[in-house]
C-alpha cells in the first residue's frame, strides 16, 4: 500500500466487491482517513493488551467503544478527529504502563482463513461497540461486553490460530 492508496473492505460498497485500494473509497473514505482508522484500530488493540485481563476502568471502557464506533463504515471521516481520539487512546495505554500498537498491516497480509476470521472478528466486535456506545451515551454499560470487547482486540493483535478464533469469532456472531 502506498501513502496514496488504501485497503479496505470493511463494508458491502467495496469496489468490485473486494476492497477499496485506491486513493478514496466507493463510500467517500480517503485512503488518509483509511490509514488513520488503521492507526486507531492498532492503538486499541495496545489498549486492549495494557488493560489487565480485559477489566477496564471506565476511561479505558469509553475509550474503547468510541474508537471501535468511530471506525464503523460511514461513521467518521473526519480525519483531525480521528488522530486526535488516537491520541488520546495512545496516551491511556502507555499511562497503563505498556504501549505497542497493532500494524494492522500484519491483519491484511495475514493467510487467508486467519484474515477473514481476524475481520469477521473486528467488524463483528466493531457493531457491538457501536451498540454500546449508543447505550453508554444513555448511561448503561455492561461489564461483560467490555471484557470481549479486550479480549477480541488482544485476540485480533496475536497470532493465534484458526482453532483459537473460531470460539470468538462465533461469540461475536452471537452478541451482533
Amino acid at each position: 500500500m502506498t501513502d496514496e492508496n488504501m485497503f479496505c473492505f470493511q463494508c458491502e460498497q467495496t469496489a468490485g466487491c473486494t476492497a477499496c485500494t485506491g486513493a478514496a473509497g466507493v463510500c467517500g473514505k480517503t485512503a488518509d482517513v483509511a490509514r488513520l482508522q488503521d492507526d486507531l484500530t492498532g492503538t486499541l488493540v495496545a489498549l486492549a493488551r495494557a488493560e489487565n485481563g480485559g477489566r477496564g476502568d471506565t476511561e479505558s471502557d469509553g475509550l474503547m467503544l468510541e474508537g471501535m464506533f468511530a471506525c464503523v463504515s460511514n461513521v467518521s471521516f473526519d480525519s483531525k478527529a480521528i488522530a486526535a481520539l488516537e491520541r488520546r487512546v495512545r496516551a491511556k495505554a502507555i499511562s497503563l504502563g505498556e504501549f505497542s500498537s497493532y500494524d494492522m498491516g500484519l491483519l491484511w497480509d495475514a493467510q487467508e482463513d486467519i484474515r477473514s476470521l481476524k475481520s469477521l472478528l473486528l467488524f463483528g466486535m466493531r457493531g457491538v461497540a457501536a451498540y454500546a456506545y449508543h447505550a453508554q451515551a444513555l448511561g448503561k454499560s455492561d461489564p461483560v461486553v467490555s471484557a470481549f470487547l479486550y479480549e477480541g482486540m488482544r485476540a485480533v493483535g496475536s497470532d493465534l490460530g484458526m482453532d483459537e478464533l473460531l470460539p470468538l469469532v462465533s461469540s461475536a456472531a452471537r452478541s451482533t
